[in-house]
């Protein structure tokens, strides 16, 4: 709390409102001197700093390691101790996708190690070819010429749909102008940039489900909203802290004797990332064991259906977008 002497003047310099005590009932701005010295200055700081990272870990432990209560402190009035819903999912993003540029996957690597591999199982499992021009693997797919003429003289059989054709159109583009080892290259990195996007779109849909298998004069669609924010902060700090130990470990090494920890802490985060939405809509929605379960069951099933045509659709649109 602030020690700064409190003004004579009982105007609000933020809002302009009859301030009688400390704070403003308006805005909520204290209202103290805000000519203050350098220690003021580095005391305020300080106490800011103190209350923040109390929040913060308060917030990280409850969120780790306690399911829905941070949900239930929110939406009960208990705000203060703990980040905001919004702040706290920015805040891990922030930081979860800082890490993944500052440590980005070592992809082209492990193609120049299991490149050989992967086109041999291309020609073995389809009928696009795979051939090497100066050391790139390029696929080799039939001219838009010989489409075309197929289009215009072929059998029905031969021809190609409207979609089909404009497919293959795109895909001739893309692999004239780059390799396989291009291709995946560049949709790995533009997946892993665009990841919050894709979450973004995903938190309304998971927030709906939920409203719909709720009851809709007990709960609003805000309740929801924040139980989905908290639980994809839960998702993206355990990615963040997995992410984080794999690297950690990988310095030492594939073959180091600590390498079976990397294995057993994903082992771990994967099962509580599995589990952690049951207990967390039990204690949330206040059901029975077994009808939480149930819903669970069904809404973890549904929202990964939902999940995948979503991503399905948004690797389409990184494949015929690349250049």
């Amino acid at each position: 709390m602030s020690h700064s002497p409190i003004r004579k003047d009982k105007t609000c310099l933020n809002c302009r409102h009859v301030v009688e005590q400390k704070f403003c009932p308006n805005c909520g701005q204290e209202n103290t001197d805000s000519r203050k010295t350098f220690h003021h200055l580095f005391i305020h700081f300080f106490e800011d700093l103190t209350h923040y990272e109390n929040a913060f870990w308060k917030t990280i432990r409850n969120l780790l390691f306690k399911p829905a209560t941070l949900t239930k402190e929110y939406l009960s009035g208990k705000r203060l101790s703990y980040l905001a819903p919004v702040r706290l999912y920015i805040f891990i993003s922030f930081i979860t996708f800082l890490m993944i540029a500052l440590f980005p996957s070592k992809v082209a690597e492990n193609l120049d190690k299991s490149g050989k591999g992967v086109s041999t199982k291309l020609e073995k499992n389809s009928k696009v070819n795979v051939k090497t021009f100066n050391g790139n693997r390029h696929f080799e797919l039939k001219p838009m010429k010989e489409i075309d003429s197929i289009q215009k003289y072929g059998t029905e059989k031969e021809k190609l749909s409207e979609f089909e054709y404009w497919s293959y159109e795109k895909v001739i583009h893309v692999t004239e102008h780059n390799t396989i080892k291009e291709i995946i290259i560049k949709f790995v990195d533009s997946f892993t940039h665009n990841i919050p996007k894709i979450l973004f779109i995903i938190m309304p849909l998971f927030a709906f489900f939920l409203w719909l298998f709720h009851d809709k004069k007990k709960w609003y669609y805000f309740d929801h909203g924040i139980f989905t924010l908290h639980y994809f902060s839960f998702l993206l700090l355990i990615f963040l802290i997995l992410f984080i130990i794999n690297k950690v470990i990988g310095l030492f090494g594939e073959n180091s004797p600590i390498a079976f920890i990397s294995d057993i802490t994903n082992f771990i985060g994967i099962i509580w990332m599995c589990y952690y939405f049951y207990p967390a809509h039990h204690r949330f929605y206040g059901e029975s064991r077994f009808v939480s379960f149930v819903k669970s069951v069904l809404l973890f099933w549904i929202n990964s259906f939902f999940i995948l045509f979503l991503l399905t659709i948004y690797v389409f649109y990184i494949f015929i977008n690349l250049h």
